[in-house]
């Protein structure tokens, strides 16, 4: 009986060893988050070339801006809750290497990094897959996550959840209801841009916004902006946010849908300006890529606020 309590209280979570067990299982959903959410980008050849001729202050940019994107998101969803920016500083630390090795291996795996090649072409594959893997490394946590090994890891636990609730309920005050709108602007971001780096290399995001007219862009621009607001308020999604009754219907489409999809626009922007797909084109076609590439980008907006 004294062993079995003794056991107990060595494996329980405010422990030593309870805590190094849950920080390696938190490791593991990360490494397999890195994985599963960056295979679409690991198998797209055309991430294998721009490895290789991206230009180099663009890549490093990018780069710099996954940094801070990273330590807020592990502030969020790291691989333990965060109560210092130390922490989640270390937690993004984690996902960054995490997607550099993941992307690496899977990278040798696949036949796409051989030791003939030049050292700079073997890094600028290994960068450019690592941000998309990194963020996946951190969602690997929210997504992957659960009761595992009955240590309580439930997001429903997450005080942090727990105020951005009360934010969104109105039970805050204004301070906080402040950081609790600028957290979903960013969870928005944070959503647009990893489904726009999934498909703004291909050549198919060039071909669609050559052959769309003025119109079909406008029209993308109306549906995409009626899919992310269904998707967050109309349809019976897990995460589905419901409105109070006394909250008119329009806040919402103004506060929430049409900021984020501005964020999905300029995010689309930058990730086109990043892979040299706005280069030599003149502004009206820059603008019908960008509405292009803002379709899926507002989706992925759209599900950040559901999922994280």
């Amino acid at each position: 009986m004294e062993e079995a309590e003794l056991s107990g209280v060595a494996a329980a979570p405010g422990s030593g060893t309870g805590e190094f067990h849950h920080f390696l299982v938190g490791f593991g959903r990360g490494a397999a988050g890195a994985m599963l959410f960056g295979m679409p980008m690991l198998m797209t050849m055309e991430l294998w070339h721009l490895g290789f001729y991206i230009e180099r202050y663009r890549l490093l940019l990018l780069l710099i801006v996954n940094i801070p994107l990273l330590v807020i998101l592990a502030d969020r969803i790291g691989f333990e809750r965060t109560s210092t920016w130390r922490e989640a500083f270390r937690d993004a630390a984690i996902a960054y290497g995490l997607g550099i090795v993941m992307s690496a291996t899977i990278l040798v795996l696949l036949g796409d990094i051989k030791l003939h090649m030049p050292f700079s072409e073997m890094l600028g594959k290994t960068a450019i897959q690592s941000v998309p893997a990194s963020i996946g490394a951190l969602l690997g946590r929210s997504q992957l996550g659960g009761q595992a090994g009955g240590n309580g890891d439930s997001d429903k636990d997450d005080p942090k959840g727990e105020e951005a609730d009360q934010g969104k309920e109105g039970n805050a005050v204004p301070n906080e209801l402040s950081i609790s709108y600028s957290r979903e602007l960013f969870l928005m971001a944070v959503g647009a841009l990893f489904l726009s780096l999934n498909v703004a290399p291909t050549e198919e995001i060039i071909l669609i916004a050559y052959k769309m007219t003025p119109w079909h862009a406008l029209a993308t621009i109306v549906i995409s902006i009626a899919i992310m607001h269904g998707f967050v308020y109309a349809v019976a999604f897990k995460g589905t946010h419901e409105m109070p009754g006394e909250t008119p219907r329009w806040h919402a489409f103004f506060r929430f849908t049409l900021p984020g999809y501005l964020v999905a626009m300029l995010i689309s922007l930058y990730v086109l300006w990043t892979f040299g797909r706005l280069d030599d084109s003149a502004p009206m076609q820059m603008l019908i890529s960008a509405i292009v590439l803002s379709f899926p980008g507002a989706i992925g907006a759209a599900a950040a606020r559901l999922i994280l």
